[in-house]
């Protein structure tokens, strides 16, 4: 039995709005979701498992119909999805009641249920959300019916306030495959557990690759050989990029360095630009100049100016400033935290005796 696991769509969010690119993130993540489509039809797979949050919040109608009908062109996959903790189904859910078309089936339930499907000899076992956040631990003590089945569970969770999750004790659960969603970054428990992630990245603190579970079950009696592999699909990535600075180095220097990054790792990503080591002190750095290069969504400057202490604490030992700079390299053995305290107190003290003189 080959099936796909994927989680995390989140299916209307809008990444990044208020950026020029964020227009396109909304329907990013549709084009993920229909992409999904084909590669379950050009791989023939048996099951496509949807492990929770399809939706970023409870969805309208016209939005469940348009995923149905994407549903509809599925060769031969059947799906098997939950509702995870945005997505849940309140009292008025648009879930409820909802005619999915056929192959298409939710477990909607507040409590463990499952659905065999006979024509792959595979049951699926779960839980939908009906609360925002659920703080028991309701997969632990789940146990499959029928050895002899393929037996799955699709689970959304793994932290305080979205269903904690044993992650040991799931190891000897009973199941041949456990589908896991609510973590957006991909993981591989084991051979027979993993978080699929989101197939989109969703904000900058989401880096590295994004995609989906492809796997394979074969079973014989109770025992049962288990492949599962993860495929990086997103249209984009978020990256940081450390861009280290030296004595000497201006404005336009390290501007063509982060060009130069940006080249090397894609022009269509995202990124966050940050500037370390020590710039000479007549040199600014104008973040609007590096926002400027392409889809650059924060610029964070650590630099810290070359400053000569020696010489700022002979002109000034009389002084809060020759007070501060005593104070810190008196210090014994002056961490990394120590000296930059030094260098941006001594940049602070500066600008306020500067603004005293003007």
């Amino acid at each position: 039995m080959k099936f796909i696991h994927i989680a995390d769509l989140h299916i209307g969010a809008k990444p990044d709005a208020g950026f020029p690119w964020g227009r396109k993130r909304e329907k990013e993540i549709l084009d993920s979701f229909h992409k999904i489509i084909d590669i379950c039809n050009e791989q023939e797979a048996d099951l496509l498992l949807i492990a929770g949050d399809l939706f970023h919040k409870q969805p309208l109608i016209r939005e469940l119909k348009e995923v149905n009908y994407y549903f509809e062109k599925l060769n031969r996959t059947q799906v098997v999805l939950i509702a995870g903790n945005h997505d849940y189904i309140s009292g008025r859910s648009n879930y409820t009641g909802f005619a999915w078309s056929e192959g298409v089936h939710m477990l909607a339930e507040a409590s463990m249920d499952s659905i065999y499907l006979e024509n792959i000899n595979t049951e699926v076992y779960g839980l939908s959300y009906h609360t925002r956040f659920i703080t028991e631990p309701l997969y632990d003590s789940v146990r499959p019916g029928c050895e002899e089945r393929i037996n799955i569970l699709l689970a959304h969770g793994g932290n305080e306030k979205d269903i904690p999750i044993d992650k040991k004790a799931f190891q000897n659960n009973g199941f041949d495959y456990t589908a896991l969603g609510h973590i957006h970054k991909p993981q591989i428990l084991s051979s027979r557990m993993a978080y699929a992630g989101s197939l989109e990245p969703l904000d900058k603190n989401e880096t590295g690759d994004r995609g989906y579970i492809l796997g394979k079950i074969e079973k014989t009696g109770d025992i049962s050989s288990v492949s599962i592999e993860f495929i990086p699909g997103s249209i984009r990535r978020y990256y940081k990029l450390e861009l280290p600075v030296h004595q000497g180095m201006t404005n336009g220097a390290v501007l063509d360095l982060a060009k130069d990054k940006i080249e090397e790792y894609g022009s269509e990503n995202i990124y966050v630009l940050q500037l370390t080591g020590i710039r000479d002190t007549d040199i600014l750095f104008q973040k609007e100049d590096y926002e400027e290069l392409g889809n650059v969504i924060e610029v964070i400057d650590d630099t810290v100016p070359d400053y000569d202490f020696d010489a700022l604490y002979r002109d000034n030992q009389d002084n809060i400033i020759g007070l501060y700079i005593k104070r810190i390299q008196e210090g014994t053995n002056p961490d990394k935290v120590a000296k930059k305290a030094l260098y941006y107190g001594i940049e602070a003290l500066l600008g306020a005796k500067n603004y005293k003189r003007s």
